[in-house]
This record gives structure tokens, C-alpha cells and sequence, in this order.
């Protein structure tokens, strides 16, 4: 077989059709256009966008408008007012400490309050996400708050009720595990301690204290 041997597969390529060459042709005259009109016209192409003059779909809808934080923060919601409730009904109370007795007249320890605990009770979906609590709602009972941020009204009523907050600090620095990696000026303290010249032990001290004093000695001719 040679190059000019080379033929397509059959069906896979057709003739060009040759239009307006006649009306013998079948495709003369009009050339398969119609009769007048704009799609009959040379250079009467239309964009598949084009709505006949009438105002185009990408006109007539809203843009987007506003702006969306790439930072923002999704918290978990909680109002101390959802959890006071469940203070009422029970759900939630307070732990004495062990070793501890019961004392008339001394106020019961706080009932302490988590992103678990509140999971656990159905307050809260998920753990996935950081808990913020609002301050929204009364509050009479002294709680130990631990949450990622906490809203100043929320603060006032927790520290009013007689309990206290603690944030979830994260932090912004690294911080090398023990044994694992130092900073860099507690590094260079490390060496210098290292390169540093040991001190004298006594003994030795002495005998060059006396060294010392015999060098500093006149000579017995003198």
C-alpha cells in the first residue's frame, strides 16, 4: 500500500454541497435561503443572544450586588435566655466539688457551661464550629461560661447573675511542643551557656592564686 492508496472510511466524509449554481443544481436562485428576510441576506448572521431588539435576559435580571466577607466567622448562637430555661427545667445543674459538704447560707457553685455540655442537652448542633453567646433573654443563675466569644449585654447579665466567662483563647503564634523546638534567642542563650568557660573548682583556684604570687614576688638577688 502506498500514500496515494490512502482512502476514508465510506460514510465517514460527504461532498461539499455547491449551492446557487442553478436551478438544475437543486439548491439554485435561493440557495436554500428563503425568500427575502434578514437570514437571507449575505452577512445576516444573528448571535444566538440576540431577542429580536427587545430588551436581552442578561438586562432585565439583578445584578449581584452587596459584599461577602471571605473572614467571616461562623458561630453557633446561644442566648443566655435558652439557657436559662434549661436551668428551669432541669437540664442542666450545678456539681459540688468533691471532698466538699453542704453549708447553710453559702451560695452553690455555678453550674459550669460548654459548647459539649450544651450539645449534649440539644441547645447546640454541632461542634464543628465556634459557640458565641448572646444576650438575649433574662438570667438569675450564677453560670461558669466557657465559649469562643461572648457579646458584652450577654457578659453583663452572666456577671450580674453572679457567675463569671472564660474565652477560648486560639493562639496566634506558634508554639513549640517541649523538647521538640525553641525559639530563636532562647537557642542562642542555649550555646552561649554551652561556649561559655567553666568556672575554676576551688583547688584550682587556689593553686592559681598561688602561681600568681610567686610570679609577683621580687627576686631574692634583688
Amino acid at each position: 500500500m502506498k500514500l496515494h492508496d490512502l482512502r476514508p472510511a465510506p460514510g465517514s466524509t460527504t461532498k461539499k454541497r455547491r449551492v446557487g449554481r442553478g436551478i438544475a443544481a437543486g439548491q439554485g436562485k435561493t440557495a436554500g435561503r428563503g425568500t427575502k428576510g434578514q437570514k437571507a441576506r449575505a452577512g445576516g448572521s444573528i448571535p444566538a443572544w440576540f431577542e429580536g431588539g427587545q430588551t436581552p435576559l442578561h438586562q432585565r435580571i439583578p445584578k449581584l450586588r452587596g459584599f461577602r466577607n471571605p473572614f467571616r466567622i461562623e458561630y453557633e448562637v446561644v442566648n443566655v435566655g435558652a439557657i436559662a430555661r434549661l436551668v428551669e427545667i432541669g437540664v442542666l445543674e450545678g456539681s459540688e466539688m468533691p471532698g466538699t459538704k453542704k453549708s447553710k447560707g453559702v451560695a452553690p457553685a455555678p453550674i459550669t457551661v460548654n459548647q459539649e455540655i450544651l450539645r449534649a442537652a440539644g441547645l447546640v448542633r454541632s461542634l464543628d464550629k465556634p459557640m458565641k453567646v448572646l444576650g438575649n433573654g433574662d438570667l438569675s443563675t450564677a453560670l461558669f461560661v466557657v465559649a469562643d466569644a461572648v457579646s458584652g449585654s450577654a457578659r453583663a447579665k452572666i456577671e450580674a447573675a453572679g457567675g463569671t466567662v472564660s474565652i477560648l483563647e486560639i493562639p496566634t503564634s506558634r508554639i513549640s511542643a517541649l523538647g521538640v523546638e525553641m525559639a530563636a534567642e532562647d537557642a542562642l542563650a542555649v550555646s552561649a551557656e554551652v561556649e561559655a568557660p567553666a568556672p575554676a573548682a576551688p583547688a584550682d583556684l587556689a593553686e592559681a592564686t598561688a602561681s600568681a604570687a610567686e610570679d609577683a614576688a621580687p627576686p631574692a638577688d634583688a
